[in-house]
């Protein structure tokens, strides 16, 4: 999993290299996109009509995801101190 550098010490790991990211990037695309075809493939037992919608808890799920990191950004803009906060020279 690790290998030394020829020039340094310091070790390479497999997160390091950028083919390794982008294989880890499109497995996780494919796997999303098996997990949302195979919504086809079973009976749902839905309290609500809309959750019988092809698909419905993926985009849902996402939606929703969406939506919490945009409020997430709102709030941080909202809530947020500036840097030097608790360590101010003119309050001395």
């Amino acid at each position: 999993m690790t290998e030394k550098k020829e020039d340094t010490s310091e070790e390479i790991y497999w997160l390091d290299q950028p083919r390794n990211i982008s294989l880890l990037v499109w497995l996780l695309v494919v796997i999303c996109i098996v997990l949302f075809f195979s919504d086809a493939f079973y009976h749902k037992h839905a309290i609500f009509e809309i959750e019988h919608l092809f698909g419905f808890y993926g985009v849902f799920g996402f939606t929703v995801y969406v939506g919490l990191v945009m409020t997430a950004k709102w709030l941080r803009n909202l809530l947020m101190r500036p840097e030097d906060y608790y360590e101010r020279d003119d309050e001395l």
